[in-house]
């Protein structure tokens, strides 16, 4: 079968964001599947594509995937603004795209919700197989964060969400919320997969090279972030957990930010202001560099903003990339990735906005190696049980082929 593969920001392991998409598509390429990816220009990205822009889209292959990126630039640091037009700049190119190629079935993924137009479109202007994953529920998550406010967006946003979803015929959801989320749109019949973000074991589980690292010393004991530094991600939270630990004298124990996003500057210029030298700001790398970070790094920092939205709503490629690399996760709000580490023992889940708890989880850690040791273990047994991207991937391919067969 052909199938038309939208993902906005879509990257291959060179890039610096998740790959989910990437692992998917090679999934249904190894299956004897035709995949065509179409996504724009993300700034952590690396779609594999080299050569120049013609008429404002490239075109190739990587890996045997069919690559159509569109010149359509993007990053967090960008305003609102910025971005929605990007968005709908994306959509309308998808849309041309949905209405002139040939293919059986269609996939698209959020974020941006916008990125469900081309396969409404396809549904009901072609008559073609539509499924539909969310990685975030929009417009519930904007709306919790105070991000977008305006009555009449928000009214466009919920309608275009029902129309998505009703215009499916199948839906992913990547957590338990964002399956609820769905769930309360359709009938009982229609089920909605549960497929979360994976660990991309080999990556971060084979590899035994560490890198070192400016500011870093080799006694130091490693908290690291890996991720976008956004408004969600609430990382303002980690600058009193650094004031604890240096007021208190835990010299050794660094918080190591990776990554890039709109709130970096402010971050590293408060950190400045209070003299915080535990706190080390490194650029977004590459997958495969990233393997080596983690390979140096003792605990990894699972962060985000305390919304309540978040709690069952979000999957993390950070968390998984953590476990992957056999690191405990220290946690810092409730739900259901709190919940895991809690049942399989694998790190230390403490309450939002409670700087001295987590402060007191990594200096529990750093103290006390056998433990850490431990919940390594259990953090990487836990990577290859349930969340191996390999066998996620096979039931995605399987729930996908399904839709497809069920309304072909």
């Amino acid at each position: 079968m052909k199938f038309l593969y939208f993902h906005q920001h879509f990257s291959t392991p060179e890039g610096a964001t998740g790959i989910r998409s990437y692992e998917m598509a090679k999934a249904m390429v190894a299956k004897g599947h035709k995949v065509t990816m179409v996504c724009g220009s993300y700034q952590g990205g690396n779609t594999g594509l080299k050569q120049p822009f013609i008429n404002g889209q490239r075109r190739g292959h990587v890996d045997g995937i069919e690559v159509i990126e569109f010149e359509l630039n993007y990053a967090n640091a960008q305003s609102f603004s910025q971005r929605s037009l990007t968005f709908l700049k994306f959509a309308y190119r998808s849309v041309k795209i949905s209405l002139t190629h040939d293919y059986d079935a269609i996939f698209a993924t959020t974020t941006p919700l916008t990125a469900a137009i081309p396969g409404i479109i396809a549904r009901w202007f072609k008559g073609k197989t539509f499924i539909f994953e969310v990685r975030d529920l929009w417009p519930e998550l904007p709306k919790a964060m105070g991000v977008i406010k305006n009555p009449v967006v928000l009214l466009m946003m919920s309608v275009l969400e029902w129309l998505a979803y009703k215009s499916a015929h199948g839906h992913i959801g990547l957590a338990p919320g964002i399956v609820t989320g769905i769930t309360k749109h359709l009938s009982q019949q229609n089920k909605v997969a549960l497929i979360p973000n994976g660990c991309d074991l080999s990556i971060f589980a084979n590899t035994n090279e560490a890198i070192n690292i400016k500011g870093i010393n080799d006694d130091d004991f490693v908290a690291v972030f890996s991720g976008t530094h956004g408004k969600a991600n609430g990382l303002h939270a980690l600058l009193p957990v650094a004031q604890y630990l240096q007021k208190h004298q835990y010299q050794q124990i660094k918080i190591l930010l990776i990554g890039q996003g709109q709130l970096k500057a402010e971050l590293i210029e408060q950190a400045k202001q209070l003299s915080l030298n535990n706190i080390i700001f490194h650029d977004a790398v590459d997958k495969h560099t990233l393997a080596k970070i983690l390979q140096r790094a003792d605990v990894g920092l699972q962060i985000l903003a305390n919304i309540p939205a978040f709690y069952y709503g979000t999957s993390p490629n950070k968390f998984f990339d953590y476990l992957s690399a056999g690191l405990p996760v220290v946690n810092n709000y409730p739900g259901w990735v709190a919940e895991l580490i809690e049942q399989y023992q694998c790190g230390i889940a403490v309450a939002p906005e409670h700087s001295e708890a987590l402060a007191s989880a990594l200096i529990e850690l750093a103290q006390n190696p056998t433990q850490k040791q431990k919940f390594g273990q259990n953090a990487q047994r836990l990577a290859q049980r349930k969340f191996n991207r390999e066998d996620l991937a096979k039931q995605w391919v399987e729930y996908v082929e399904q839709v497809v067969a069920t309304h072909d």
